[in-house]
């Protein structure tokens, strides 16, 4: 039931679309514009490099808020699993984030929420993953690619520091944990499938922080 209850909260909290009520506040539907995801390259790309950090911050920060809340109401009971309920609400978050329920479940693809989802593990996992993701963008400046990268080192970065005792929890609840890692990062892998269609056929599209990326 605590599950539910964490997986609910996450689910609330990733309601709150960034990028669709930045669009509205100026006068669009992120969702018509560019590729019609509701995210921080979208953004990035119709809006410009303001609306895709405001966004990217809005929809790190709400993970981030999920759990902090989720810690503060559970891991005093349960100690023994606060990794795991956190990793509840995070994965919460993605799902709110990508099906929110009033925009017919149409939402964006959870990259920026994982990361801050990674920073509600641990900021040794936000390093990792951070790391990852930005340095293949500005190798290759391709989002996706860095994205989906960013989920494998996360799933790694939890297992291996989840065998070596890092989170304080009984295997049978770092196995849990290894398996919502893994069904989020097959989400995203799935989510992407575009994506990585348009990269094995070298036409996937380029994002650059130095110039613009306009798409109407």
């Amino acid at each position: 039931m605590i599950r539910i209850v964490c997986l609910a909260i996450g689910y609330c909290f990733g309601l709150f679309q960034t990028a669709f009520i930045y669009g509205k506040m100026h006068g669009i539907d992120i969702r018509e514009k560019g590729s019609g995801n509701a995210g921080t390259t979208n953004a990035l790309r119709v809006l410009g490099k303001k609306a895709g950090l405001i966004v990217f911050l809005g929809d790190a920060l709400k993970a981030v808020f999920a759990m902090v809340l989720v810690h503060f109401l559970f891991e005093n009971s349960h100690p023994e699993m606060g990794a795991l309920l956190r990793i509840y609400a995070g994965a919460g978050v993605v799902l709110g984030h990508n099906f929110p329920f009033y925009m017919g479940f149409k939402g964006g693809k959870g990259i920026a929420a994982t990361g801050g989802i990674s920073l509600g593990m641990a900021w040794q996992c936000m390093i990792a993953v951070a790391a990852t993701f930005f340095v293949l963008f500005f190798a290759t400046h391709y989002v996706s690619l860095g994205s989906l990268c960013m989920y494998v080192v996360f799933v790694i970065f939890l297992v291996v520091a989840g065998q070596q005792g890092f989170f304080g929890m009984p295997q049978p609840y770092l196995t849990e944990m290894y398996i919502i890692a893994v069904l989020l990062a097959l989400m995203a892998f799935i989510r992407h499938r575009g994506n990585i269609s348009r990269l094995i056929h070298g036409n996937e599209r380029k994002t650059y922080l130095t110039r613009k990326n306009k798409e109407d």
